[in-house]
């Protein structure tokens, strides 16, 4: 990335396995889009002792060129049972790649038509 992301810990302990994981995270990203101007990345323990779900949070917030905004929440459900951190921050990440992929392609106008919209337009 052109601009150096920030990544803010909440309530939680930085470790090397995690900035590690976040920062191959990253790289994936920057293969998809290299007009990032910002990220911003927050990883949170909301409490800890939660009755279902994970207490982890991820927010990923990103700016890209020509003033798009992405912003990924992810904190998995109630019902789910207890999901690690890596696991979180791994579905976060997916989630934003996602919607980078989704973005580009818009910018490039690579947006896929349905044949028989191609032919409905064609027809007018």
């Amino acid at each position: 990335m052109k601009i150096t992301p920030e990544i803010t810990y909440r309530h939680i302990q930085k470790t090397a396995e995690i900035e590690t994981l976040v920062e191959e995270k990253i790289a994936k990203l920057e293969q998809f889009c290299d007009r990032t101007n910002s990220c911003r990345i927050a990883i949170e323990k909301a409490h800890d002792h939660p009755k279902s779900g994970s207490p982890y949070r991820v927010r990923i917030d990103m700016t890209v060129a020509l003033g798009h905004e992405l912003a990924v929440n992810r904190s998995p459900d109630q019902g789910t049972q207890y999901v690690p951190l890596d696991a979180v921050i791994r579905d976060a990440f997916e989630a934003a790649r996602r919607q980078l992929v989704e973005l580009v392609e818009r910018q490039n106008d690579q947006v896929k038509t349905h044949p028989q919209q191609a032919m409905t337009f064609a027809n007018l």
